[in-house]
């Protein structure tokens, strides 16, 4: 029988990379309700969770379990019903406590690419000479450069989302908080900016907390797994990914990656099978 952790939840595998004493984001015993015409709906339910300082943590749940909305509370978006949730600030006031990247490419459609990366140093008062120098190195970094004069209508997809992933990196936040980020994306594209997303975290090292339907996707990217149960969503287990980094694609193709997959899919499936039930 797997090992449970003090609040009751499956732990799985072995201890987590890069934990450290003092979690970055602690958040205990949180819920969310909301009133409706029909009545008071627990969304989420007495959730609690600690990232540390570095971590890689992906969010995985049933459709309506709340992983969205948790995501939204951490960054201030939604009102906490109940408990609390608390980022600790690092040691540069100038810094952002968060940066959110949504699924939708959430860039202003009359701003350049180039504007569009720098936005968030600009609201923070930071003059247009080091903004652009800042906006166009992370442009270089993911193979943008030459589109820096563009307006959103004029690129891909998939060069939109790559602009509001950079653009919340430019900003340099304490945490990163990202909402199925690569959800809209054709599979081809989804693949190539995983790696992508993978090889700019490998060097950053931010604190990422990550929602996404995709198992393939958490188990690539994660340090852990949180998988969540069907309204109201509670957390149902815990997987620790030990997979060597850095890691690419071809991590995807190994035996240990094919476990992992399949040991949180039989979890996963019976919440996604309550789910439709519930909603029949």
């Amino acid at each position: 029988m797997a090992p449970r952790d003090s609040a009751g939840n499956l732990e799985m595998n072995h201890t987590a990379p890069n934990s450290q004493p003092g979690a970055k984001i602690s958040a205990r015993n949180v819920s969310k309700i909301y009133d409706t015409a029909d009545g008071s709906i627990v969304a989420l339910d007495d959730f609690s969770l600690d990232v540390q300082e570095g971590e890689f943590v992906c969010i995985v749940g049933p459709s309506g379990c709340g992983k969205s909305t948790f995501l939204r509370m951490l960054a201030g978006l939604e009102d906490i019903s109940f408990g609390s949730i608390d980022i600790r600030p690092g040691e540069d006031p100038a810094k952002p406590l968060n940066s959110v990247v949504f699924q939708e490419y959430a860039i202003f459609p009359w701003k350049t690419v180039i504007e569009n990366v720098a936005f968030g140093l600009q609201m923070r008062g930071v003059n247009e000479a080091t903004r652009h120098e800042i906006a166009r190195m992370w442009l270089d970094r993911v193979g943008l450069g030459k589109f820096a004069g563009y307006y959103p209508q004029q690129i891909s997809g998939g060069m939109k989302q790559r602009v509001s992933i950079i653009r919340a990196l430019a900003n340099d936040p304490e945490v990163l908080l990202m909402d199925e980020p690569l959800g809209a994306l054709d599979a081809q594209t989804r693949v190539v900016l995983q790696d992508e997303l993978m090889r700019i975290w490998e060097e950053t090292r931010k604190t990422v907390v990550y929602i996404t339907h995709s198992l393939d996707e958490a188990v690539f990217l994660g340090d852990r797994v949180i998988l969540m149960s069907a309204q109201p969503g509670r957390k149902l287990a815990t997987f620790n990914i030990d997979l060597p980094r850095p890691r690419t694609i071809d991590t995807m193709n190994t035996p240990r990656f094919a476990e992992y997959r399949a040991e949180i899919w039989a979890m996963l499936s019976r919440e996604v099978t309550r789910a439709m039930e519930q909603q029949q």
